[in-house]
């Protein structure tokens, strides 16, 4: 799936245009415990709850692809009777209305998703009547030929309100604060199956996580089969340490600043496409040689590549390995900081036979926040 594809989704998330028919819950304790489940037809939640629960579906479902939002395949051997796709396409068939099954759901994540503390997990299931869209891209509600059909899970944090003071209006007194369990935002969730070009996919679907960091493989790997993709930091990791690896302890600073400068351009050039760039192993190595790294370090690139990122060629996303917003340069005594998009104003300069930084000023210069004179004002 991509951003747009996505953002399609997330606006049924609204009262008018909101297409739920069930809603499922169950109550976990930091125990593992279910201390409630329950079933009931969406429409008949009060419109408060309602708004609350569609908030929580809309944060399912946002955040940048690649780290936040996560497109899996299912593997063919977990579309045989008894694989994960199976049992979740068995699963959204039944509409949420067969409660063993619902509850073996519940089974699944409780006994996979790693968490000490409580949390309620909230699934739902939905049909979309897909609109037709004309050629300039408007919608034309009355020219519906497909159906999404779909559930979607979201798992909540549930953690004490903060301690404090509160006022008592019917008594008119400041007192302690009464705490209770409050329902925070989505940490995890998924969209099965997934909708790519504006259809039902059951070969695909979406996985959320709010922090890329913590992806959990071992709940994905349980949850949905095959293996768990490589999380965002780790993509940054493998980028890094192939670099570090192939420019050596003595890398040269305009190579560095070149990778910086090609890898942002392939960024700002792919910015229209809707799906986010990936860089194979192929690209890492052509982007290397055009950043100037010496071919003799090149030679040993597929083993260095190897070493570092493992058998196989696991692309990269761009957008996961990229310094878009800083440039920063660093010695022992001194930070430069300069906007990614003016490495220019940094050359790398022998003075006095001594490598130096030397940073074009051509208006003013602040210290301390205190504005000073240029050498050309002088």
């Amino acid at each position: 799936m991509n951003k747009a594809e996505t953002l399609e989704i997330k606006k049924q998330f609204t009262l008018d245009r909101c297409t739920i028919d069930h809603i499922c819950g169950c109550y976990v304790d930091h125990e593992k415990n279910k201390r409630l489940t329950f079933r009931k037809a969406f429409g008949q939640l009060p419109e408060e709850e309602m708004f609350k629960y569609l908030d929580i579906f809309q944060h399912t479902l946002a955040g940048t692809f690649g780290k936040n939002l996560i497109s899996l395949e299912f593997p063919l051997d977990q579309e045989q009777p008894g694989g994960t796709q199976d049992f979740l396409l068995t699963l959204r068939n039944s509409r949420l209305e067969d409660d063993e099954l619902v509850d073996e759901f519940y089974d699944k994540i409780i006994a996979n998703y790693i968490n000490g503390e409580n949390y309620y997990i909230i699934l739902v299931h939905a049909v979309y009547d897909i609109p037709g869209v004309t050629s300039d891209g408007i919608e034309m509600e009355d020219a519906s030929e497909k159906i999404y059909d779909y559930i979607l899970c979201s798992i909540c944090p549930v953690k004490l309100s903060k301690a404090g003071l509160g006022y008592n209006e019917s008594k008119n007194s400041i007192e302690e604060r009464f705490r209770d369990w409050v329902v925070e935002g989505p940490v995890k969730g998924f969209l099965f199956p997934a909708f790519i070009e504006r259809d039902t996919d059951i070969h695909n679907m979406l996985y959320y996580t709010k922090k890329p960091d913590d992806l959990q493989p071992e709940f994905v790997e349980a949850m949905f089969g095959g293996i768990a993709p490589i999380s965002a930091p780790e993509q940054k990791d493998i980028f890094d340490a192939v670099v570090q690896n192939m420019v050596g302890e003595d890398a040269d600073y305009d190579v560095m600043k070149n990778i910086h400068d090609n890898l942002n351009e392939m960024i700002e050039n792919h910015e229209e496409d809707p799906e986010p760039l990936e860089l194979t192993k192929k690209d890492v190595e052509q982007l290397l040689k055009d950043s100037g790294v010496p071919k003799e370090r090149m030679d040993y690139f597929e083993e260095t590549y190897e070493k570092c990122a493992g058998e196989g060629d696991h692309p990269l996303l761009a957008s996961n390995i990229a310094n878009t917003k800083k440039f920063d340069i660093e010695t022992p005594d001194v930070v430069i900081k300069v906007k990614p998009d003016r490495t220019d104003l940094v050359e790398s300069k022998i003075v006095d036979g001594r490598q130096c930084l030397v940073i074009a000023v051509d208006d003013h210069i602040e210290v301390n926040g205190i504005n000073v004179r240029t050498f050309m004002n002088k």
